[in-house]
Parts: C-alpha cells; sequence; structure tokens
C-alpha cells in the first residue's frame, strides 16, 4: 500500500507540474501573439525607465519547434529609436527620468545621451530626480535642463576604478593550478591565475583607458553643466560633491527637492493645474506604439548586433555564435531591398576559431556589400577579430578595443591529486596519442604542442589586422600583444578609422551607398527550443536555475570568484579574449 500511495503521489506530481507548464505555454503564445496597440494621448511625456535594459539588441527569435517567431524590443537600440521618434512626436511634451537605475555600460549610457540632446534641440524638455544618483547614472542625468535630487539623497562622483581578483594564492592552498600559454606581453586573462598581484604591464594599460574614459565622461559633464573640466576633477579628488547641499552649491545638479515637487514642476511645464495627473508612457511601450513619424522605404541599412562573448553554436542576445551572425550576413548581402551593412560589435571576445568564422563571412559579404563596423563599449580581441576587415570602423572615444593576443588555459590538478593518494596511469599505442590529462603535470612535449598552435593562430591573428587594416605585420604587432586601448587611442594606432556611435555608422554607411531614405533592419534572428521559449517567458520564479539557487547560499562575490574559476577551466580551444572582466565603478 505505500508503495501504492508513492507511485500515486508521483504521477500526481508529474501531473501538477505537466499542467502547470501547458497553461504557461498557453500563456506565453497568447502574450507573444497579441498584437494590443498601445495608445499615445496628447500632451504626454515619456519616461525614462531603463530598469529592464541591458543588451544593444532586444533580439529576434525562432522557436522552430512551434514555427514561432518572436521579438523583444527592449534594447538600447530601440530606446534610442523611442527617443528619436518622440522628437518629432507632437503627442510628447518631454521626457522624465525618475529614479533611473540600470546595468548599462557606459558608451551606451553615452550613446542614449547623445540621443537626449538631441531631443532637448526639438525645444522640448528633459528633467531629472533622484533619491540618489551612482556615478554612472549621474553621467546620464546630467544632460537634463533640471536635475533634482532628494534632500537626503547622495550624489556619487569620484573618479573611475576597477579591481581584479588575483587567485594563485588560492590555487596554492587547493592544489588546483592552471596551465597556461599564451602570447602577448599584455594578455594578462589569465594573470590572476600565475601571479599573486598585478603586473607592471597590466597596471600600466588599465590606468591608461581608465583615465581616457574618465576624461571623455567629465567633458561630457562640463559641457552640459557648464562646469570647467579642472573643476570637475577637483570635485571627484575631495568627493566635494558627496551631498545634495553640496552638489547644488557646485552646480552638479540644479534642486534639491522631493518627488512631489519634481511632479508639480512637470505639470506647470505642461501648463497643467495641479490637481490632475499628467499622462506617462514609458519608453518601452512607445516604441510599440504607432508613429506618425516611422518610414515605409524600400531601402534598407541592415544592422547586424554581435554582443556578448563569442562561443561556438547558435548565438543568442548575451553571446556570439557564429550561427546567428553568418546567417545573418548572408541573408542581409542575399537582400536586394538591404544596400550596406553595419555590424555592431559588443564584445570582450572569446574563441579563435569562431571569430575566424565570423570573419570569413565578413570578407565574403563585403565582396557584395559595404560593411561598417559600429563598436560599443567592447569590441576587444576575438570581438576586433570580426572587426578588423570592415571597409570602415567606428568606435566611441571611450570604447575599450584592442587586446590582440591569444593564450590558452587548461586546468590540472595533479598537485591536489597527489595530496590525496591518486595516481594517473595512462596506456598508450603511440608517444603523443594521450593528448592531456589534467590529473598529471604537463609534459614538455605536450607544452610545445600547444604553444605552437598559440603562436599560429596568434600570427593569423595579426595577418587578419593587418590586411583588414593596410599595415604591415611588425607595424601591428607593435600595437598588439594583447594590449587594450580605448576609441581615443586606437584611432591614434590606425585600429579605427572614426569617432563615433552607431547612428553616425549608419548615416556613413547610407551616405556610401548614396542613399538618403531609408529604413533600419536589426538582425540576427535566433533559433531557439522550446525550453529557451519557457525560461524567457516563465521566470526565475518557476524556472529559478541553481546559480540562482547557489547565489543565494554564498553570496554575489563568492559566487562571481567561484565563476571566474569554473570559466576558465570550461574553455575550449584558443581563446581571444579581453585581459581581464572589467566593471568600472
Amino acid at each position: 500500500m505505500k508503495f501504492l500511495r508513492n507511485l500515486l503521489a508521483t504521477l500526481l506530481g508529474l501531473c501538477i507540474f505537466f499542467g502547470i507548464l501547458f497553461v504557461g505555454f498557453i500563456a506565453i503564445i497568447a502574450v507573444a501573439g497579441s498584437s494590443e496597440t498601445v495608445l499615445v494621448k496628447n500632451n504626454s511625456v515619456l519616461e525614462l525607465d531603463l530598469s529592464t535594459v541591458q543588451y544593444d539588441y532586444g533580439g529576434k527569435f525562432s522557436y522552430k519547434d512551434f514555427n514561432f517567431n518572436d521579438q523583444r524590443k527592449d534594447g538600447v537600440s530601440d530606446v534610442i529609436m523611442a527617443i528619436e521618434q518622440a522628437k518629432n512626436d507632437d503627442r510628447i511634451k518631454g521626457i522624465s527620468m525618475l529614479n533611473t537605475v540600470s546595468s548599462l555600460g557606459f558608451v551606451q549610457r553615452r550613446e542614449i545621451r547623445e540621443k537626449l540632446q538631441e531631443f532637448k534641440s526639438s525645444g522640448k524638455f528633459v528633467v531629472s530626480y533622484s533619491n540618489a544618483l551612482s556615478q554612472g547614472e549621474y553621467y546620464l542625468n546630467s544632460v537634463a535642463d533640471t536635475v533634482f535630487v532628494n534632500p537626503v539623497g547622495a550624489v556619487d562622483f569620484r573618479g573611475l576604478s576597477t579591481e581584479i581578483l588575483y587567485l594563485k594564492g588560492l590555487q596554492d592552498q587547493t592544489g588546483v593550478h592552471m596551465e597556461v600559454i599564451r602570447h602577448g606581453k599584455y594578455k594578462s586573462a589569465v594573470e590572476p591565475y600565475l601571479e599573486k598581484q598585478m603586473s607592471e604591464a597590466n597596471r600600466e594599460q588599465i590606468t591608461v583607458f581608465l583615465n581616457s574614459i574618465w576624461s571623455t565622461l567629465v567633458a561630457d559633464v562640463s559641457k552640459s553643466r557648464s562646469i570647467a573640466v579642472d573643476s570637475l576633477n577637483d570635485i571627484a579628488t575631495n568627493l566635494a560633491a558627496r551631498t545634495p547641499e553640496r552638489a547644488l552649491a557646485l552646480k552638479l545638479i540644479d534642486k534639491v527637492a522631493y518627488e512631489d515637487e519634481y511632479h508639480a514642476g512637470i505639470k506647470k511645464a505642461l501648463e497643467m493645474t495641479q490637481d490632475k495627473d499628467y499622462n506617462k508612457i514609458s519608453v518601452l511601450e512607445y516604441i510599440k506604439a504607432d508613429s506618425p513619424t516611422k518610414k515605409a522605404s524600400t531601402d534598407q541599412i541592415a544592422v547586424i548586433y554581435a554582443q556578448g562573448q563569442i562561443l561556438n553554436g547558435e548565438g543568442n542576445v548575451n553571446y556570439i555564435g557564429e550561427g546567428s551572425i553568418n546567417r545573418a550576413l548572408k541573408k542581409a548581402r542575399n537582400n536586394d531591398k538591404v544596400k550596406a551593412i553595419v555590424l555592431r560589435v559588443n564584445s570582450p571576445g572569446g574563441s579563435a576559431l569562431t571569430s575566424e568564422l565570423i570573419w570569413r563571412e565578413v570578407e565574403l559579404t563585403k565582396k557584395v556589400k559595404p560593411v561598417i563596423v559600429s563598436m560599443g563599449d567592447l569590441a576587444a580581441s576575438g570581438g576586433y577579430y570580426i572587426a578588423s576587415g570592415a571597409d570602415r570602423i567606428f568606435a566611441d572615444p571611450a570604447t575599450i578595443t584592442g587586446s590582440i593576443g591569444v593564450f590558452g588555459m587548461l586546468p590540472n590538478f595533479s598537485t591536489l591529486a597527489t595530496k590525496y593518494g591518486v595516481n594517473a596511469e595512462q596506456v598508450k599505442t603511440h608517444q603523443n596519442a594521450a593528448s592531456y590529462s589534467p590529473f598529471r603535470k604537463v609534459d614538455d612535449s605536450f607544452k610545445s604542442e600547444v604553444t605552437e598552435s598559440i603562436e599560429f593562430i596568434y600570427e593569423t591573428f595579426v595577418n587578419r589586422v593587418a590586411a583588414g587594416r593596410n599595415m604591415t605585420f611588425e607595424k601591428v604587432d607593435e600595437i598588439a600583444q594583447g594590449r587594450v586601448w580605448t576609441g581615443v587611442d586606437a584611432l591614434e594606432k590606425g585600429l579605427v578609422d572614426e569617432l563615433g556611435g552607431l547612428n553616425a555608422a549608419i548615416a556613413y554607411a547610407a551616405n556610401k551607398v548614396e542613399i538618403e531614405d531609408y529604413k533600419v533592419v536589426n538582425y540576427p534572428e535566433y533559433e531557439l527550443k522550446i525550453n529557451d521559449l519557457l525560461r524567457n517567458y516563465l521566470g526565475a520564479s518557476i524556472m529559478q536555475t541553481q546559480d540562482e539557487l547557489l547565489k543565494e547560499k554564498i553570496g554575489q562575490e563568492n559566487f562571481e570568484m567561484m565563476e571566474r574559476l569554473n570559466y576558465f577551466q570550461s574553455l575550449k580551444g584558443a581563446q581571444a579574449i579581453m585581459p581581464f572582466e572589467i566593471k568600472i565603478q
């Protein structure tokens, strides 16, 4: 009886589980397939809520299992399009940035900021209110006509920094070592596994690019706030704007007030009575609305988004795979309506092989139509590899690029195994039949084999850059060695052609093919499976991952350190990836 009772309980549980999945799936189809029209009322204010915006491109998805297509309009490109649309929409009178919080990169914020500046030039208002302003959010909000901060809030303006965890000491204690072979004086992605402290070469390049990015940031703030750059640097050095009243006295903000006073000011600008609410619409809802200014042009500029780490396979919005990117390049070059292609790269790099596969497809596409590259926050290592052959390369002044170098890394447990009495014995037919065992020390023969492979890939990488940039091998090698550059420095070194954002790259592409009236069409379309569909729509409350559960148990910082170790242990093949994971604060 006990067995029967357990069996029935299990069957009932399975029925409930699959019932939930079925209902959830029907809900997904209903939501995704709905075509609800978003109404924009007259005398409205566009609210710039960026809390869910993460990538340049929200993505188009094809679920082949169900012959079902979906599109997410929640990328930075959608936000920029909405602001452009609102500039010419008489129904929208202004933009409100209310307690903006986002995880956007500096270049992403900069492109939104520039579009807000254009919006202001139409005569409409941009206002900002925050309970507290982080440095990144202050940079974005400083473009507003009027910046409000709560009386007990805070303004963070202190300069830039980044922190790198060095793990050699941990390896020495655990007996788990990373076997590393690299080419590039500055290729310090693996440095935390080789040293206990930062090398002078690494400290040099980090210092240079942090100062370069800060110079761009502070110049923009100086222009918007009419404060001298030297004064802004003094403010940052002395943390002189750490309270709202101090920030007000130094003219970093305009008003110290409560949120109700902020809304009262908007009502006054709209010429409304204070007893009524004003019309609001969020930026991501607005982009779904019908626009009187949408173009119906037949000519197209294709923008192909390559965003995230470069891995192998299909790819998705958060990583680059040769499947979706190469399919997009082929589709765009074979489409007669598409006159030119802009490849938007926002990537720290990754697999050298996948980078080569995408580089080749760019070369084939160039023979048919112009390919222009626009670099986002990152276009480094493999990200630069896939960009290097383009007809013209645009970078933001604060783009992090270059990092032309290669490494290989394998985990080795031989010390740990010996400590616990584990002995790995091999039987083989030929001398090199057993290529690598993590339980045995690396021998000279295997190290020589891997070194030869790394050197070959580095030489290929440099040759690709030399051909694309019309430079000699020696000149590229001189500025390569894994060294990271900002867009400003990359322009000086000849790694890019022009400073500018995505819009500048699109305008250049249109001018090159001599078209004035055109429509921008976004690629790629990702081919996904049912589990991807469920994960996208049901959310973590139903499909909470093991990683999320672990993060709750051990904390964010411990989880990040563990992920860093696991990531490098999982790498396969030679890697053309950024020297380190950058979190600029």
